[in-house]
């Protein structure tokens, strides 16, 4: 199976006073460069992370093994990213047409998502998500219960979700009409998205 990974970063963090991609963790890493290291220490490939306010900014902090999406219109919210994403990796993917040079790419079978502002989000979560995954897949972690990210869509879901991405609400409109697999992984991992300052985890640090 061939799974993508895709970084939603795009926000301004306005409650934050700067966009999340750029939050520091204890070590110096930004936080959208940790997430994008997370999706490739689980073989996903390619990674793509959207971004949107502060794009340049955030684009110097990813190496050229990352596939950068603008989303132009991110202002409307993760919805609008998540689009971006799913759009761009619908392109990157696409055989070549019959009798054309090369190949084309191979396709992929699944996208596992995650939002740059989850901190506490852990290798070991991501792969016990991408277990249940394959091209029909609709999976959403979940901690003690309730939902949460790291999300997998199956490549059957990916026109859907286009279509009703919308808002700040991502995916989840297209859950409420197809339910997903939910994995608990509260034993694994902290899935709490960060806002606001006081909501740092130690040690995390703007700028």
């Amino acid at each position: 199976m061939k799974i993508a990974g895709l970084v939603l970063a795009a926000g301004a963090g306005r409650r934050l006073g700067t966009p999340k991609a750029l939050i520091r963790d204890p070590t110096g890493v930004p936080w959208v460069l940790r997430a994008a290291q997370l999706l490739k220490s689980t073989g996903c490939s390619p990674v793509v992370v959207v971004v949107g306010a502060a794009a340049n900014q955030v684009a110097a902090e990813l190496d050229t093994s990352v596939e950068v999406i603008e989303a132009t219109n991110w202002t409307e919210g993760m919805g609008a990213s998540l689009r971006a994403g799913l759009t761009a990796l619908q392109h990157l993917t696409t055989p070549a047409p019959p009798g054309a040079a090369g190949r084309g790419a191979a396709a992929l079978d699944a996208v596992l998502v995650v939002p740059v502002d989850v901190p506490g989000m852990t290798e070991a979560v991501l792969r016990r998500v991408l277990a249940q995954a394959d091209s029909g897949a609709l999976v959403r972690a979940v901690y003690n219960g309730s939902p949460g990210h790291p999300v997998v869509l199956g490549r059957e879901h990916w026109e859907g979700v286009i279509a009703s991405a919308r808002g700040d609400e991502g995916a989840r409109a297209y859950f409420r009409g197809h339910a997903p697999v939910e994995v608990e992984c509260g034993d694994l991992g902290d899935g709490v998205d960060v806002d606001t300052v006081a909501e740092l985890p130690p040690g995390h640090r703007i700028g």
